[in-house]
């Protein structure tokens, strides 16, 4: 049972949180046993909920900051300093006060018995889902100052990773954006002035090609207003008599936008998502790489520790990143527990690439699993690096083309027009 409390910790300072007990009664002598003087404690983890809640938004940890705990711990850890202790130190170490809020919070549940993966994972905007499972991951194995280093090496080139992305993005970001205003300036502003023209020179009944048309139709709904006679959630009260459909338009996106972010954020949602960036070119090379590099790595990791293959892709799954590629592994373990070897389920994976299912038949020949996953991991690493770094010559053509046919498309869309209304002038 979970419990919420309110008590007077060291130096008199008053400390709110929760933790798990079986009675309350055991729940005041655990926190008596940290050395805090209990003020009440009641039933039900509302205050967890709420931490927990309240901290997806706006609250985040700076990666730097991460990487310099999962380290410390990880060190910790192997000097054979308890959990408890070392979290305690370290929130006294932690810049960031919320940081420090959400470590002395972990410490608490951790003395309260929750294990440490499930004490992180009360925390996502902090600790990722994978970073989640690899903790996991190291305490079914009983290598868990092993994997903190692994998880440190992997947040701190999962950031690498970000930051070349987000450079290699920039550029095109910013002329996407560029181009995006300039084309709805464009339709507000000077395309109805040449629609004007074309009317003068051709008059109304002039015969104008499609794309010309087309554009000239699209600017008019730009420009255009809707009219909205009340609105049905306050009755019949006219509150907005006018909105132009360009900023009706932007509203519906916003608000789809935020209703689409909340889908994803479910677990049905995310599997689709998932599933829609596994089908994108050059985005799902780069996803499928990092997934087999975490894969064979945490995989490595857990069968050298004396794992069971079954418990390792149960966990593995999980440390990936990635929910359709984690589906596929529960579906392999079935079939190794119907007795089948690894390497076999994995040459029929959709995503997995054949060289896996060969190195793991090495390897399960040989009996050196971990070895073979482990260069094979050290491969897939390159091979990210390499794809990030041409994704900006990728992308800069890409970005030149999509620019010019945009800009060629307006120009012959109003030039064409233009010049033939002005020859049958002429000829009249």
């Amino acid at each position: 049972m979970r419990f919420t409390y309110k008590a007077i910790g060291q130096g008199g300072k008053t400390v709110i949180g929760d933790l798990e007990a079986e009675t309350k009664n055991a729940a005041i002598s655990a926190l008596t046993r940290q050395g805090m003087r209990p003020i009440a404690v009641h039933a039900g983890g509302s205050q967890a909920k709420g931490k927990k809640k309240n901290g997806g938004f706006g609250k985040k940890v700076k990666n730097r900051e991460l990487v310099i705990f999962t380290r410390q711990l990880s060190t910790m850890v192997s000097a054979g300093v308890a959990l408890p202790r070392a979290m305690n130190t370290l929130g006294t170490q932690a810049e960031s006060k919320y940081f420090k809020t959400v470590i002395s919070s972990i410490a608490h549940d951790i003395e309260s018995g929750m294990p440490l993966g499930d004490a992180f994972g009360k925390y996502p905007n902090v600790f990722s889902d994978v970073y989640v499972n690899m903790v996991r991951a190291g305490e079914a194995g009983g290598i868990l100052d092993e994997i903190l280093k692994r998880v440190a090496a992997q947040t701190e080139k999962d950031a690498t990773i970000r930051k070349k992305i987000k450079g290699a993005m920039t550029y095109p970001t910013v002329i996407l954006s560029i181009t995006v205003i300039a084309f709805f300036g464009i339709m507000i502003g000077v395309i109805p002035k040449i629609g004007k023209i074309l009317k003068d020179l051709g008059g109304p009944n002039a015969h104008l090609p499609v794309y010309t048309q087309a554009l000239l139709n699209l600017s008019n709904f730009c420009i255009s207003s809707s009219v909205i006679h009340h609105i049905p959630l306050l009755g019949s009260v006219p509150v907005i008599n006018h909105i132009p459909n360009l900023f009706f338009i932007l509203a519906v996106a916003g608000i789809g936008f935020i209703y689409l972010i909340k889908y994803i954020r479910t677990p049905k949602g995310k599997y689709k998502f998932h599933a829609l960036l596994l089908r994108i070119p050059i985005l799902k090379d780069i996803i499928i790489k990092i997934a087999v590099s975490r894969f064979s790595r945490t995989f490595a990791s857990l069968t050298s520790a004396g794992v069971s293959v079954l418990d390792a892709l149960q966990v593995t799954g999980g440390a990936i990143g990635n929910k359709v590629i984690e589906a596929e592994l529960k579906e392999a373990a079935v079939q190794v527990r119907n007795g089948r070897p690894l390497s076999e389920p994995l040459a029929n994976s959709k995503n997995f690439p054949p060289i896996i299912s060969q190195m793991l038949a090495v390897g399960e020949e040989t009996g050196e699993i971990d070895t073979v996953l482990v260069k094979v991991a050290e491969f897939y690493d390159e091979e990210v690096d390499t794809v990030i770094e041409s994704l900006s010559s990728i992308i800069e053509p890409l970005m030149i083309i999509v620019l010019g046919s945009l800009v060629g498309l307006i120009a012959a869309s109003v030039m064409g027009p233009i010049a033939s209304l002005s020859q049958n002038v002429g000829k009249n």
